[in-house]
């Protein structure tokens, strides 16, 4: 084996990122081994046409911790995000078309287009969002009472709880209906208007394989809510550079601590030496030594393919393979050589700097989930579209743009033993038909393209079965049962094995929460940390 290092990190993704800074801040000696030639995981900027760069996967900001950006210090190395003028735009089958945001008395105008009533109770809506986002929020960096570790799991359940004991009796149902309810049903008791449930609803099936009539799909919702940017609650925005940006930056901070980082790196084989995690082979052949090993790839990545099955408990093994992922996402990155025009709202405007989102009722989004469980993938997709060059000229070439089409309901395995690496083609085009349909013309203006199945998004970044969240965000999955109840406090099934990303409380997007909390309960467990119950 090569020296031995305190912590080995398997993946420079975010969270990967997040979690080798705060020990290496505590004076461990951590070194991260990553598969692509580039830091970042699923955060990258890439140039995929010549003078256009943008966002490859992950695609836009709300869910960053403050916490972690403050204590990486990201600002001063040119972190900058810019905020949506407002937050979504839905064109309507009608012609018509609803904007979601710019503060409460323009939304409520907007929503006066569709329906007096959900206006009047939008304020109530917001207010039973947010009592609960807060509860989220209070919970995001704070490691989940682990089931099986007495009186530390009572004690932590206790003070994790108390949050919830002083909400209202309301707010109780609140919590209730957004934890187990579709977003169907969720929404049905709030609105009456089909766009603005569409407006709110999409959020429930972003990265979720899953129908807006799912249980379980209001929590999804929800998830999306939780974030700010600049200080503002709920807010989302543009990372100035790409989402890459800040994973470089990240980067800079970590070796700036003496963190080493091994690009091209794939791992083979966690190794395990009497019951213990002990270091890592690499692809290549190299093993190196650690105390200690942590994951930021999915649970489903780290246990079923780089861990032997007899160094695993056997119930430990079965539960893995229940483990459910996949986001059913296929992601593409369009250049262009002008904005597009849509028909209901054809000149440049507040909405190119929006979520452009192509999903105008929740029986679309219904539809598109049930046709691609039958078909592979809907004729009609939900698509999400992002233009950062509206806001970033760095990313395209003088009066052109880039745009991040991030789509809903591509089955992560297609049916009758098709291969996605032969129908890559034929999705992408059923999706540009789709934005064709709201902005003719659309078609015309692309100069060039990247396209990503879920197996693309599962080759190029390791994400098992196209998971952007490296796992369901099912109520069977989060929390102390992310991914498995017994090991939802961040340490795996084998002593000396750790886990810091996605698959981890409190799930994915890029929160750096999962890195920031693993860290926490490495550096307890080494004693250089206690918690304040002691």
């Amino acid at each position: 084996m090569t020296k031995a290092y305190d912590a080995l990190i398997i993946g420079a993704g975010h969270n990967g990122l997040v979690c080798a800074f705060y020990l290496a801040k505590a004076g461990l000696k951590v070194r991260i081994v990553e598969a692509r030639d580039v830091v970042g995981g699923a955060a990258v900027t890439e140039e995929f046409a010549p003078g256009f760069r943008n966002s490859v996967a992950s695609y836009t900001v709300s869910l960053l911790q403050p916490k972690v950006i403050a204590d990486m210090k990201l600002a001063d190395h040119g972190y900058r995000v810019i905020e949506r003028p407002i937050s979504n735009f839905l064109p309507q089958e009608d012609g018509g078309y609803l904007k979601l945001g710019g503060g409460l008395e323009r939304t409520q105008a907007e929503f006066r287009k569709f329906s007096a009533r959900d206006a009047e109770v939008l304020p109530q809506y917001y207010d039973a969002l947010e009592n609960v986002a807060e509860l989220l929020r209070d919970l995001a960096l704070r490691v989940p009472p682990n089931v099986g570790e007495g009186m530390r799991t009572l004690l932590d359940g206790a003070r994790q709880g108390r949050r919830f004991a002083t909400l209202s009796l309301e707010q109780q149902r609140d919590v209730l209906d957004l934890f187990t309810k579709s977003a169907r049903t969720m929404l049905d008791s709030w609105f009456e208007s089909e766009a603005v449930k569409a407006a709110f609803g999409f959020d429930a099936v972003v990265g979720n394989y899953a129908s807006p009539d799912t249980p379980g799909s209001a929590y999804v919702l929800l998830h999306h809510v939780f974030g700010e940017v600049n200080g503002k609650k709920g807010a989302w925005g543009h990372s100035v550079g790409g989402m890459g940006k800040i994973t470089e930056i990240m980067a800079k901070v970590c070796r700036d601590h003496g963190v080493e980082i091994s690009l091209e790196s794939p791992v083979a084989k966690v190794l395990v030496d009497g019951g213990k995690a002990v270091g890592v082979k690499l692809v290549g052949g190299e093993e190196i030594a650690a105390a200690r090993v942590i994951a930021n790839v999915g649970p489903k990545l780290l246990y079923e393919r780089m861990m032997d099955a007899g160094d695993l408990p056997a119930d430990y093994e079965r539960r893995i393979k229940g483990f459910k992922a996949g986001s059913g996402t296929f992601r593409m990155n369009v250049a262009l050589s002008e904005l597009p025009k849509f028909t209901c709202l054809p000149e440049p405007g507040e909405h190119h700097q929006s979520g452009i989102i192509l999903a105008p009722t929740l029986d679309y989004m219904d539809r598109a989930f049930l046709d691609a469980k039958r078909d592979g993938w809907s004729k009609e997709p939900i698509v999400e579209m992002l233009i950062p060059s509206t806001v970033d000229d760095s990313l395209a070439p003088e009066g052109c743009h880039v745009a991040s089409l991030f789509c809903q309901q591509f089955a992560p395995e297609l049916p009758g033993g098709r291969d996605w690496d032969d129908e890559e083609e034929a999705a992408a085009d059923c999706i540009i038909d789709t934005v064709e349909k709201h902005a003719p013309g659309f078609r015309a203006s692309i100069v060039g393209q990247t396209r990503l199945s879920p197996k693309g998004l599962e080759r190029k970044f390791g994400l098992v079965g196209g998971d952007i969240m490296h796992g369901n965000m099912s109520l069977d999955q989060l929390w102390s049962a992310r991914p498995v109840l017994g090991n939802g406090g961040y340490r795996g099934p084998v002593k000396g094995l750790y886990m810091c990303g996605a698959g981890t409380h409190p799930g994915g997007g890029v929160t750096g929460a999962p890195g920031h909390n693993a860290a926490q309960v490495i550096l307890r467990d080494r004693g250089l940390f206690a918690p304040r119950w002691r």
